[in-house]
């Protein structure tokens, strides 16, 4: 989604008139030194105009750290950016804003939501970016972090509403991607929203993943419970499974080698015996039967 707004104009950055900070440094300590010297020499009608200029000169100097830009702006108006690393110069009637270009990490509180089928659950998620456009940053949006910070958690809960926190049933086919599951296409889905509604603040989305996720705590036994229910019947299905093959492979390998031969009744025997034996959850006890199951 997106939240421009076509009525009002955007604010884009641009390149700034900024020169190197230690040339104009020594152009302005060299005028100054001109103006004081012509002052001691009595002649002030050129040394104040060489000291003035030489400060001003010196006042238009500032410094800049790597992965740092500065915004300057004159009388009220834009001018541009400078993104120029070490000491810089510009017009020093302009008002210069620093702002950071280096990598940030948002870690988005927790937050209580309602997915898809309306559970409550807790998300949370980390969010890696920085500032793409400082003239948008700035002057676009009132205050750049706390728009992040806002839109971020704004992000978050319209994505959970989005996605199921898992699927209803362990053992069903469904393709639908989860906020558990499919924790490759939420965080894609999660940055692509961010996207979005960073633009207007002019901040690039680097990276994104739900840091938290968790049923709410009302809920949180009720579903422990439903999920131990699936897996013990899926273990049992296994189980299961598995005896029948073995019973199978057991009348078949008797039936082979002639050890004994088993009527129908002989063999529902052996096979409820032998599923009982395989499929109980506790020891079976052996009982002896001394005679047939005729008499």
């Amino acid at each position: 989604m997106s939240t421009n707004h076509p009525s009002r104009p955007l604010v884009t950055e641009k390149p700034a008139l900024a020169s190197n900070g230690y040339l104009m440094a020594g152009i302005g300590l060299a005028l100054g030194a001109a103006g004081i010297l012509a002052l001691t020499r009595g002649l002030p009608l050129f040394g104040v105009p060489l000291a003035l200029l030489g400060g001003l000169t010196l006042a238009g100097l500032y410094m800049l750290n790597p992965n740092q830009a500065a915004a300057l702006t004159l009388f009220g108006a834009y001018i541009g950016s400078d993104r120029g690393a070490g000491l810089r110069w510009a017009n020093p009637f302009a008002l210069k804003k620093r702002v950071s270009l280096r990598d940030r990490n948002l870690n988005a509180p927790v937050l209580k939501v309602n997915d898809q089928r309306g559970n409550p659950i807790e998300i949370a998620a980390v969010v890696v970016w920085r500032v793409r456009d400082t003239a948008q940053a700035l002057f676009q949006v009132d205050d750049y972090e706390a728009y992040v910070r806002v839109q971020a958690e704004a992000a978050i809960r319209h994505l959970a509403a989005c996605y199921a926190y898992d699927h209803a049933n362990e053992n069903g086919e469904s393709d639908a991607v989860t906020l558990r599951g499919g924790q490759d296409a939420v965080a894609q889905a999660l940055r692509a929203e961010l996207q979005a509604r960073f633009s207007d603040a002019g901040v690039d989305v680097l990276d994104a993943k739900i840091s938290h996720l968790a049923y709410a705590p009302e809920i949180a036994q009720v579903m422990l419970r439903r999920q131990q229910a699936e897996a013990i019947i899926g273990a049992r299905a296994k189980i299961v499974q598995g005896a029948v093959t073995m019973v199978e492979t057991a009348l078949q390998g008797l039936s082979e080698r002639e050890i004994v031969v088993l009527d129908d009744e002989r063999k529902a025997a052996m096979v409820s015996n032998l599923l009982v034996v395989l499929c109980s959850d506790r020891e079976t006890q052996p009982v002896v039967n001394t005679g047939t199951l005729y008499t």
